[in-house]
This record gives structure tokens, C-alpha cells and sequence, in this order.
């Protein structure tokens, strides 16, 4: 966050103020771009030169693609897109370009981001004689693959997870929800909440009472020996299922076309991570995962997987393996992400109380040497963590050092980081159910951390965006033809998952 200049005018200090208490991100915006024009931050939006960006081949970009496309060159424009279209092209995504302006960047940059999403429209509505169908398609599945596509990562930490419901309420405002979520332990609950609503259907989750939150209920002291955990499951699993119903992974899919997945860890040795979602485990009950993945070692017992057969009966999945919390083997399940769904730009709502508060200094030390140091530190404790499992036995101290070596050697940051105000306060509250005022004081602050990114995810999702709504169009337009008999129909067309 940005701290006022010690002399700052009184009008720029009454503007702070009133941006601490904007109420909608329409009213919090214009405060911000008044400020931005008071603080002079304008001016430098306007100066397309920067040290941060190579500025020179972004110009000869965007002049280049515009004149291609008001001269109607159709396939000379789909040449330079294809061959020159890359997320971070010159260095424009650099965190450092949004860090000057509250609101947006260099204008250069958002000229040539709305100039690509313009010249794939173009391209997408045109009917053009020398340029088919069946090459649109080809070009559009291709650059989009090349390009990649965003997702949305929700984290674990408990009761504070609920701080997600506000990061998707200003996303879902805004229509800048990504169809790609990834959820672990208290982020898998939110994440699969919206995997079974409709957009129509999302915005009733933000009301008094629209999710049952009440998860928690303590055992007695005979269940707590008895079984290891002191949280009833059977409460949790009540509430998963009054918010998720008993849908699988690919029936939600089919339902909302969203593509969410759940990280689960095992409770046994001689097993990895696993992730969870509509294509590595289709016919799994996605209350069953999302129960897993917040069955926290010594809260809540170790899961059993179900799933429904052939003939629609309920099952138990890997009968033999018990899962556990899904923060402990992947938090943010990155490079999993990539593989299955092209995902190469990530916007992480992180709410882990351990992690929170690193992420808040390294926001603020950007450009110095505190995060290097940090990471220096890290992978030191990491290396001595992995020198003392190979002389412990692995099934007592060994095992429990490689959970904790898992814990530190994740990444716990994305692209874009959206995160809580650290409070110890409330880690009292990490496994107490939240009252209804609880909920709405989350969601609240959810938005409020969300609103000073809303213009970098708009910027560095467009062209993402763009490619998913000309895919779906074209979808839509090949399926007319079949439909009609057209035998010079393409095959069907396949949209990038």
C-alpha cells in the first residue's frame, strides 16, 4: 500500500480518507484516480517511456496490428498475432508497472492490450473470402494454447478463508472471474461452492445466509481419544453438503462449465498429493474431496474418498487410502495447473496465517533485498529439514519433518497476490464458526484488498478472455452448421480446458 507524502495537501489527505471508506469499487476508483491526478501519478501513465518495460517494441506492436487490422489484411493479422502473441511481451505484466498508479498503468500497455483483444473480435465476427472457417478455428485453438489462460488459487487458513467469498464477490462484479479455480482445505469450500452455482446463482452467496459456514463442532473427550481428531466431521460434511449438494467433479462441471480443482494430501506413506477435478477424477464426490482437503491433522479425521460407478451407486474411491488436508502437499497447486488446463498466469487469494504476513512485507520491500533474504532462509531450512529425515525413522520423526519439509518448500505467492491485513487476533478464531456479522465482515475485506487489483486482472486477463469468448462463439457457430447439414462443416470444434 501506498503511504501519503509527510506534507501531503489537505485535500489529498480528506481523498485517503475517503478512499478508506469507499463503499462500492465504482466509488473507490474515482476516488483513486482523483488521487492519481493530484500525486502525479497521471503524468507518468500518459509518458509511454519506462526503464521497466522495453516501450519501443510494444509501440511498433501496436502500431503494427492496428494498421493490419483497419487495412482488413486479415491473414498478414493472424500471421503477426500467431507468431508474435506472448502474455508478457516486452515485460508488460512487470508488477513494478503497477505500482506507480492506483488505477491501471502506462497507457501504452493498456492501448496494446485492448488492440490485440480488438484484432481477435475482428478476426472472430469477420467473414472474410480468404480467410475460411476452418483456418479461424486453427488459428484460434493454436494462439490460445500458446497464449495460456489465468486461474483464480484459493488457499487454506480456516475461519479466515471466508476472506475468499470477498475476493470473488469483486471479481464476479467485475466479470473477471476465471472458468479455472483451484482450492486447498478452507479455499476448497468457497472454490466448490462456486463450481456448482450458475453466474446468476453466485451472487446469492454473498447474503445473510448464503452459505451454511457452521462447520466446526467439538467431540468429547472419549470421541477425541477414540479417534484422534477433535472436530466432528460428520458437522462438517453436513455443512459441505447443504453448500455443494452431492454432485460429482464432472456432473459440476456440466452443470457451470467451471473448472475446479481440489488438492488433497495422503495420510499414509508411499503416496503423493493428488489433485482433483473434473479430468484426473471425474466421479468423485466433490463433498468427499473438499472434506478431505480441510480434515487438518488433529482437528478433523482422515477422509475416505467416495465416488459413483457405472450403474450410479455410490462407492468408496482407493478404498484403501485415508486423505488428508490439502494445504500440507500443495497449497497452490501451480505446476499441476499448467499441465492439465494451460494455465500460465495466477491470481492467489491467500489467506494461511504463517504465510500471510511474509507476503505483506514482500509487497512492500519489492524492490528490496528482504524477500531474496527470506528465500535464501528458506530453502536453507528446507535443505537441513531433508539432512534430518535421512537420520530419523521414517515412519515417527522422519514422516512428520516431511510434512513440515512440504509445507516450507511450496510457493505460497502467484502473479497477483490479494491477502488479508495480518492479525493475530484472529488466529483465536481459525476453528470457531463464524457469526452471520463474522461473514460479512470477511467479504467486506475480501473486496476492499481486491479493488487495488481489479485494473491489473482486467488488463492481464483480457486477452485470455477474449480468446475464451471467441472460442465459445465459434463453438457455437460450428454447431449451427452441423445442425443445418452444412457438409463443409469442420469437425467440432474443442475449446481450451
Amino acid at each position: 500500500m501506498r503511504n501519503p507524502p509527510r506534507f501531503a495537501s489537505r485535500v489529498v489527505r480528506e481523498r485517503l480518507r475517503e478512499l478508506g471508506h469507499a463503499q462500492t469499487y465504482q466509488g473507490w476508483r474515482e476516488i483513486a484516480i482523483e488521487l492519481d491526478r493530484l500525486e502525479g501519478a497521471d503524468g507518468w501513465t500518459q509518458d509511454d517511456t519506462s526503464e521497466d518495460f522495453d516501450y519501443l517494441l510494444i509501440q511498433e506492436r501496436l502500431q503494427r496490428i492496428r494498421a493490419l487490422r483497419q487495412k482488413a489484411d486479415v491473414r498478414q493479422l493472424a500471421f503477426e498475432l500467431y507468431e508474435g502473441l506472448h502474455g508478457n511481451l516486452g515485460n508488460i505484466s512487470n508488477p513494478a508497472l503497477y505500482a506507480v498508479a492506483r488505477v491501471g498503468t502506462k497507457r501504452l500497455v493498456a492501448d496494446y492490450i485492448h488492440e490485440v483483444s480488438r484484432c481477435l473480435d475482428f478476426i472472430c465476427a469477420g467473414d472474410f473470402a480468404d480467410f475460411g472457417f476452418e483456418e479461424k478455428i486453427q488459428f484460434f485453438k493454436r494462439t490460445a494454447t500458446s497464449f495460456g489462460r489465468s486461474a483464480l488459487m484459493l488457499s487454506g487458513g480456516g475461519t479466515l478463508g471466508m476472506f475468499h467469498l470477498g475476493v470473488i464477490k469483486a471479481l464476479h462484479t467485475q466479470k473477471l472471474l476465471p472458468r479455472v479455480l483451484s482450492g486447498a482445505s478452507a479455499g476448497s469450500i468457497i472454490a466448490s461452492a462456486v463450481a456448482v452455482r450458475s453466474d446468476d446463482e453466485i451472487d446469492a452467496m454473498f447474503e445473510p445466509g448464503g452459505l451454511n459456514l457452521d462447520a466446526f463442532q467439538s467431540l468429547g473427550w472419549r470421541e477425541i481419544i477414540r479417534g484422534g481428531a477433535v472436530m466432528d466431521s460428520g458437522q462438517l460434511e453436513r455443512c459441505l453438503e447443504a453448500n455443494i449438494g452431492d454432485l460429482t467433479f464432472v456432473e459440476a462441471f456440466d452443470r457451470t462449465h467451471r473448472i475446479v480443482s481440489i488438492t488433497v494430501s495422503p495420510a499414509e506413506t508411499h503416496q503423493q498429493g493428488r489433485l482433483l477435478n473434473y479430468l484426473t477424477a471425474p466421479h468423485v464426490l466433490m463433498r468427499k474431496a473438499v472434506l478431505a482437503s480441510c480434515a487438518v491433522p488433529g482437528i478433523f479425521a482422515p477422509v475416505q474418498l467416495e465416488a459413483r460407478n457405472y450403474a450410479k451407486q455410490t462407492v468408496p474411491y482407493l478404498p484403501s487410502q485415508r486423505w488428508i488436508d490439502g494445504t500440507l502437499s500443495s497449497d497452490l497447486p501451480m505446476l499441476r495447473l499448467a499441465r492439465l488446463h494451460n494455465v500460465n498466469h495466477y491470481v492467489v487469494s491467500q489467506t494461511n496465517p504463517h504465510i500471510v504476513p511474509l507476503i505483506a512485507a514482500a509487497e512492500r520491500e519489492r524492490r528490496g533485498l528482504a524477500p531474496l533474504a527470506r528465500e535464501l532462509v528458506k530453502q536453507g531450512g528446507s535443505g537441513a529439514l531433508r539432512l534430518a529425515r535421512k537420520h530419523l525413522d521414517p515412519h515417527g520423526g522422519g514422516r512428520l519433518l516431511g510434512k513440515i519439509d512440504n509445507i516450507v518448500r511450496q510457493r505460497y505467492s502467484g502473479d497477483i497476490n490479494i491477502f488479508p491485513v495480518p492479525s493475530h487476533r484472529r488466529m483465536l478464531g481459525l476453528f470457531a464458526n463464524p457469526s452471520s456479522d463474522d461473514i460479512q465482515t470477511y467479504i467486506r475485506e475480501g473486496e476492499r484488498a481486491t479493488w487495488p487489483r481489479i485494473e491489473r486482472i482486467r488488463l492481464q486477463t483480457q486477452i485470455s478472455r477474449t480468446f475464451e469468448d471467441c472460442i465459445r462463439l465459434l463453438k457455437r457457430r460450428e454447431h449451427e452448421r452441423v445442425h443445418a447439414g452444412d457438409p463443409r462443416a469442420h469437425k467440432p470444434l474443442r475449446a481450451v480446458r
